[in-house]
């Protein structure tokens, strides 16, 4: 005896199959608009956390409940200012400081200090200083200083802090712009890891109400 409910006409499949394609296409659709998207790396200026032509998987909803945090690393609309040509727009760089953060160059080790927490940065490219130049800022509302993990060879928060007067707005990026979080390179195959936050910015104090 057949049951009535889980009888199925002949050729039923393909008559369904356009349709199950279609709500396949949609869903696809829809999660690389909101959930996540693939980006590759188009520089060496993360070299070598990601390189050249690696592709990584980024999660667009998770700053739609939370701001970034420090040592994430994060894809953004670069500001017009920041762009050797028009098409270059989306960046990848990691997160330094939030606003309030006191970001300071260096200390006697050479390190980049956060609200006075000396970083101590493995993934900065080897042979590479922590930041090639000086610096003393405190981060503005709304804003974040990013830098590349190629420090040299980067077109991150502080060259464009150099290039534009040391003025801090240029320097930093809205948070509005940034398109989400990069949490696994996923090819080439042989180097899939997930990219988590270094150790080191677990001891970054708050910012001090005076900045």
């Amino acid at each position: 005896m057949i049951d009535e409910q889980t009888k199925s006409s002949k050729g039923s499949f393909w008559r369904e199959l356009p349709i199950l394609l279609g709500v396949a296409i949609i869903v696809a659709f829809l999660v690389r608009q909101f959930v996540v998207q693939t980006f590759f790396i188009p520089s060496g200026s993360m070299e070598h956390t990601l390189d050249l032509d690696d592709r990584v998987l980024v999660n667009k909803l998770v700053y739609d409940f939370r701001a970034p945090e420090r040592g994430e690393i994060i894809v953004f609309v670069s500001p017009q200012s920041w762009r050797n040509t028009p098409e270059h727009e989306d960046y990848i760089k990691r997160v330094i400081g939030v606003p309030g953060d006191r970001v300071v160059c260096c200390d006697p080790q050479g390190r980049i200090q956060v609200n006075g927490h000396p970083l101590d940065e493995p993934y900065v490219y080897p042979g590479n200083k922590m930041a090639p130049e000086e610096f003393d800022v405190t981060i503005p509302e709304g804003r974040l200083w990013v830098m590349g993990d190629h420090r040299e060879a980067s077109g991150d928060s502080l060259a464009n802090y150099n290039n534009h007067g040391q003025n801090i707005e240029e320097a930093t990026i809205p948070i509005d712009s940034v398109i989400g979080r990069a949490f696994v390179l996923f090819w080439p195959f042989s180097r899939t890891t997930w990219l988590t936050v270094p150790d080191t910015f677990a001891g970054v104090p708050e910012p001090s109400s005076g900045g």
